[in-house]
């Protein structure tokens, strides 16, 4: 592992919202020669003052946090800088994961992922061993910006005696903005916002292929057709895993919209609480949060990890886990109806079916489990990205065949309100993707190819930064593996029931 030395003159060190808004921000422009900064030969020059909330970028001055007023601050010799201004400026993204309390900072080929209170830093998949630790300080994540800026090739510099740091990024390293990322080639058009179900990828029409049923219609009446379709008779205690979203977030599947179908089992809507210091982290407040967004409202809800856990079984297949580590109220049910908002994720690169039934029936330390690869039940680190991917659809199974053995599991996933962030993302982003419809199948797997094929048949135009999200977590490993191991099929029989 390499060690990267930061204590020089002083260490810089960026600050995120912890809610990693996206700053889209307005710019002014301001007089004076203080902030008449030029770039020099292409290059792309960013400064930033202490105590002051403007930055200047090529001499435009852009307001560093929009709204917020935050400054960059010297605390404990220590100049504390906004990172994601810094970053989107070079044509770079940042994403934050309230779940794993990871940040990471894409740009061009170079991922960094850094963790809260760790100081193992990930460059591409490598770790690196930092000498400043990533803390959350009044409502802010702190990151070193000297490791970042200077992995992603950009200068730093500080003037102590302007109290202010100068960021260059050279002209061989910036993203054109007036070029747009290159993905996966388009394959249909769209007609009235809705996909061209045509030339779906692993669509294999009229095979013997898992059946994946489909309608346009995001309504109450087409999530109970879409649900009879599937002709599954849910037995016994009956299991409703949903996503009951994090405390600001609105893209949570709409109690409206299932309450029917919810009824009509006789369901008892399921979750765990989260491994991390959000809203739904201890069961008293996630209940709340599951009160305040409906959900008490249309049945009973039941925070199976309440009190305590229990092991799964997994695959003898399986990799990475050796056991699921699920809440303890898993053991009460029968069968289940797994209904999934899908979406992006900034860890899996997309959550949908394998996602709920994994990270969300897991257990605090289940769920520590999953993203550290099987390598910690106390710990988000150790594992690498594709190890946790794996770990995801190791875990799923063991859910999957437990409740095949038992009363039965059905998948359904909703593709609405498609942003690039997960519901236990508090403020997320905007969607950029037009709706699309409602999925079903017996098999978890051909479900989320299924949604997956269907943000690469949209337009780049609307669906470009999902694919992006998808692709820089190498969220299609998931789906690997998981056929792997015999979770499920790739491939699919899409069924419309227009």
């Amino acid at each position: 592992m390499k060690t990267v030395n930061f204590k020089k003159t002083i260490s810089f060190v960026a600050v995120i919202t912890i809610i990693c808004a996206a700053f889209t921000g307005f710019v002014m422009r301001i007089n004076g020669s203080s902030l008449n900064v030029t770039a020099d030969g292409g290059d792309k020059i960013i400064t930033l003052t202490i105590g002051n909330p403007m930055m200047t970028v090529d001499g435009t001055a852009t307001e560093i946090d929009p709204g917020n007023g935050t400054v960059p601050i010297i605390i404990d010799e220590r100049t504390l800088l906004p990172v994601r201004a810094i970053v989107e400026t070079a044509g770079g993204t940042v994403d934050w994961n309230g779940e794993t309390r990871d940040v990471t900072l894409s740009y061009k080929t170079d991922v960094i992922r850094l963790t809260i209170n760790s100081t193992t830093a990930y460059l591409n998949g490598a770790a690196q061993t930092l000498d400043v630790t990533p803390v959350i300080i009044n409502e802010r994540t702190m990151l070193p910006i000297r490791f970042i800026a200077e992995s992603f090739g950009f200068d730093v510099q500080w003037d102590g005696a302007e109290q202010k740091v100068t960021i260059t990024i050279h002209q061989d390293a910036t993203t054109d903005p007036s070029k747009p990322e290159t993905t996966a080639p388009q394959t249909s058009e769209t007609s009235n916002g809705l996909p061209v179900l045509q030339g779906l990828e692993y669509n294999k029409e009229g095979s013997d292929a898992p059946t994946v049923y489909f309608t346009s219609d995001i309504s109450s009446d087409a999530l109970m057709k879409i649900y009879d379709q599937l002709e599954f008779n849910a037995e016994g205690n009956v299991a409703v895993k949903l996503s009951t979203g994090e405390a600001g977030n609105t893209h949570y599947l709409d109690p409206n919209l299932i309450k029917n179908l919810v009824q009509s089992v006789d369901g008892t809507i399921v979750e765990c609480n989260t491994a991390y210091g959000g809203s739904r982290s201890n069961t008293a407040m996630h209940r709340q949060v599951a009160e305040d967004h409906g959900f008490t409202a249309i049945a009973d809800v039941d925070i199976m990890d309440a009190d305590g856990t229990m092991d799964l079984a997994v695959s003898d297949k399986a990799e990475n886990i050796t056991r699921d580590i699920v809440g303890k109220n898993y053991a009460n049910y029968d069968s289940m109806l797994v209904l999934s908002h899908f979406k992006g994720h900034a860890m899996g690169g997309f959550g949908g079916a394998i996602k709920n039934i994994s990270i969300g029936i897991g257990s605090s330390s289940g769920k520590m489990n999953i993203h550290s690869g099987g390598h910690s039940t106390t710990s988000w680190s150790g594992g690498t990205q594709d190890q946790f991917l794996e770990a995801m659809a190791e875990a799923a199974q063991a859910v999957h065949n437990d409740k095949q053995n038992d009363g039965g599991i059905v998948y359904i996933s909703v593709m609405n309100h498609l942003s690039v962030d997960c519901d236990c993302d508090g403020n997320p982003a905007k969607p950029e993707m037009n709706d699309v419809g409602i999925l079903a199948s017996y098999d978890p797997v051909a479900l989320d190819q299924a949604c997956v094929d269907i943000v690469y048949n949209t337009p780049e135009s609307e669906s470009g930064a999902l694919q992006r999200r998808i692709e820089r977590q190498n969220g299609i490993h998931t789906l690997e593996h998981a056929a792997k191991i015999g979770l499920g099929s790739r491939e699919y029989n899409l069924v419309s029931i227009d």
